[in-house]
């Protein structure tokens, strides 16, 4: 299949699993869309990290994108930042790590479960810093009032 193909599929799959995810958190149903391209939007962040970056990195930059538009899609449509963040971080989460963590622990393969399992915990981590890294930033800098009336006194100061 052609580069094109690969993003379309990607796009639409996590677009539908966030979703899927959202109706298993009991997101209520006007948020879904909303839900659905928070979790694409982060997942095609971390595509497009992850050809220059480690799967970690690209993680990160993925979670950060899908904290700041839970929070402002939380300030916009006036509901909790969870409603998006839990649903929105579901592709990024390291699911497959952990299983093959456990699994290779079952198969007596301690040295793959090892090399999994530190992998899934640097992800997680990545994870982690992301949501702190944006939840630090300052509340009133996702609303538009904030920025309103700092263009409009820094305009009222520049005609002094």
């Amino acid at each position: 299949m052609d580069l094109i193909g690969d993003i379309i599929i990607n796009m639409f799959c996590s677009f539908l699993g966030t979703i899927a995810f959202s109706v298993l958190f009991n997101v209520p149903k006007r948020f879904y869309i909303c839900c659905g391209f928070t979790g694409m939007a982060g997942w095609l962040c971390y595509l497009i990290c992850i050809n220059g970056a480690s799967v970690s990195t690209s993680t990160f930059f993925g979670t950060v994108l899908v904290v700041l538009m839970s929070r402002i899609l939380a300030v916009w449509k006036k509901c909790p930042i969870t409603v998006f963040l839990v649903s929105g971080i579901f592709p990024l989460i390291p699911g497959a790590g952990v299983y093959y963590t456990v699994y290779n622990v079952v198969q007596g393969n301690l040295a793959e479960a090892a090399g999994r399992g530190i992998g899934a915990i640097k992800v997680a981590f990545a994870i982690v810093l992301g949501i702190v890294f944006v939840v630090s930033i300052p509340k009133q800098w996702f609303q538009v009032n904030y920025w309103r009336s700092r263009f409009r006194g820094a305009s009222e100061n520049s005609d002094l």
